[in-house]
């Protein structure tokens, strides 16, 4: 007869494994290691929280310390690889097979670690990919996580960077796994419960907060005149008459710039409670002047940013918080938000083909996707009309019977023709195409597929990809606005010109934009510093962009 307890039976067998090295549910620093190396087994599948910015740092320590001897060939599920320690584990043996979404610093590392045989990959996910694999077949049988503190009995705060933690716990747990949590300080009373402490079997009082990276700072000295023309095309060429309020933008400095623009060049525009009024977004700093001045009514974020604490404290009414004060962020519920509720996704990438296809994938680095192919699709499951949206399902459909027509989610591109060290953003192919041979993967790993691409916007315009009927329309389309660029020289000048006729192609000066109006003096804040002047004092960067 089958036995339907196996699960909790080995659950059960785990915790008293570790409870030799426990008071309680409390695990010393000391004896981490020896700890860890007493609930694993070889072959487990384990959670080690890795999000993009926060990570369980102590803990990622401890397992990369545990004897490959008895610890090994672990099968690591976890959204992001961006700690030293993350990779450590594959070179020593503890771990041999990989499901993530992103590993940003680690980029480069881990594309030798993958072509060299060493790292195992299953897939590159998305996030709300890999969070839905949790729930099916890549449930974690241990999930290392991290909280800002504990209760004795267990109970976690996780403060503003919740982020993947509520998902990552509610599939281990409840899936018989063991939840095992890095937490800043022990305290009599949490601040507020973010995780009930029945669904935490140990705490490892790290006696210091755990790491995290501000990924979504960007300073605004660094912002170039060619991002504020691409930032301006945007505003004038697609919030304006699209009437986009609700949105995602992207990391990088073009979408920096155009939040940083709204103040200044939207207001010229008169789109003040016309457009990004309601987001998906981490807190990033660059929007301060845009809050302050009134155009954001409301933000949900994915986690939060260093130095961002007291800021999201003291505006309840646009930012999601708890009782106590802090950012509640949730990275499985805003990435559902973006998919579903937003009409528009901006962001960069690092190639684009003729087609229209995206990877941030080169030929030495794999950085992952993380959301943006969340942010950057059309949902077919949305049901719900808002005017941007029926508008670009109509320019995609216009013979079609409105009320059966589907309507369209803007997903925007948004670069230079070059980027870092004069590299091309437009290719004939793709590098993750060479990925794939390489690796002999049965899927590339694309980061927005051209069918969900909507706009591309460069310093030479706008490609409106949603009114081109023909693959090669779509194709001059690109090449018109890839500037001097191989696949740019590429053009035929005649059809470029009648696509611009049609308004496909969109030049500065056919939106009344002169590129020399394009200056630094559009920007709302110019510095880290007048960042956190516009804020009141309350934006406190990290000390890395401080040069006062």
């Amino acid at each position: 007869m089958r036995d339907w307890h196996s699960k909790q039976a080995a659950r059960t067998a785990r915790i008293e494994a570790g409870s030799r090295f426990a008071t309680g549910k409390l695990v010393a620093p000391a004896d981490l290691t020896p700890f860890l190396e007493a609930v694993l087994r070889p072959g487990d599948r384990v959670c080690l929280e890795g999000d993009n910015q926060k990570q369980a740092d102590v803990i990622a320590r401890a397992l990369a310390a545990v004897d490959p001897a008895r610890i090994h060939d672990l099968h690591m599920v976890q959204s992001g690889v961006v700690l030293p320690e993350h990779l450590d584990l594959f070179d020593s043996g503890i771990a041999r097979r990989l499901d993530f979404s992103y590993s940003g610093p680690q980029s480069a590392r881990i594309a030798k670690m993958l072509f060299g045989g060493t790292i195992e990959l299953g897939a590159v996910h998305t996030y709300l990919e890999l969070f839905a694999r949790y729930f099916i077949d890549l449930t974690p049988q241990v999930a290392l996580i991290a909280a800002v503190s504990a209760d004795r009995d267990g109970n976690l705060y996780t403060g503003p960077n919740t982020e993947d933690t509520p998902t990552v716990v509610e599939a281990t747990t409840f899936g018989n796994g063991l939840v095992i949590a890095q937490v800043g300080e022990i305290v009599d009373t949490v601040p507020r419960v973010d995780i009930p402490g029945d669904q935490v079997h140990f705490i490892v009082d790290a006696a210091k907060p755990f790491y995290v990276e501000p990924l979504f700072t960007r300073d605004p000295a660094a912002i170039t005149e060619t991002q504020i023309l691409t930032a301006m095309l945007a505003i004038k060429g697609l919030y304006e008459p699209y009437g986009i309020r609700r949105l995602n933008h992207g990391i990088g400095f073009n979408t920096a710039a155009i939040e940083l623009l709204l103040p200044t060049y939207g207001k010229r525009l008169g789109l003040k409670g016309k457009v990004c009024t309601h987001w998906a977004l981490n807190p990033h700093p660059t929007l301060i002047p845009a809050i302050e001045a009134g155009w954001v009514e409301q933000v949900h974020c994915f986690g939060s940013e260093v130095g961002m604490e007291d800021y999201l404290r003291a505006r309840p009414d646009i930012f999601f918080t708890g009782p106590d004060g802090s950012l509640r962020s949730n990275r499985a519920f805003c990435q559902t938000a973006g998919l579903y509720a937003c009409d528009m996704f901006i962001g960069s990438t690092l190639q684009i083909d003729l087609s229209g296809h995206s990877s941030t994938v080169t030929a030495n680095r794999i950085a992952g996707f993380g959301g943006a192919p969340n942010m950057g699709s059309d949902a077919r499951g949305r049901r719900h009309p808002s005017e941007p949206w029926l508008r670009a399902g109509a320019e995609a459909d216009p013979d079609g019977p409105a009320p059966l027509r589907r309507g369209r989610k803007l997903v925007v591109q948004i670069g230079e023709t070059f980027g870092d060290g004069n590299t091309p953003m437009f290719v004939e192919r793709l590098s993750a195409l060479d990925l794939a041979e390489k690796l002999d993967l049965d899927l590339a790993p694309v980061m927005v597929y051209a069918d969900d691409v909507t706009h591309i916007v460069t310093e030479e315009g706008i490609a409106n990809l949603l009114l081109c009927r023909t693959k090669d329309e779509r194709e001059q389309a690109i090449r018109g606005v890839a500037g001097y660029t191989d696949i740019g020289r590429g053009r035929d000048k005649a059809m470029v010109e009648r696509l611009r006729e049609r308004r496909i192609i969109q030049r500065p000066q056919d939106l009344g934009i002169d590129p020399l109006d394009a200056d630094r003096s559009l920007l709302a804040a110019h510095s880290i510093k007048d960042l956190m002047l516009a804020s009141g004092g309350l934006y406190r960067p990290p000390s890395r962009f401080r040069n006062w």
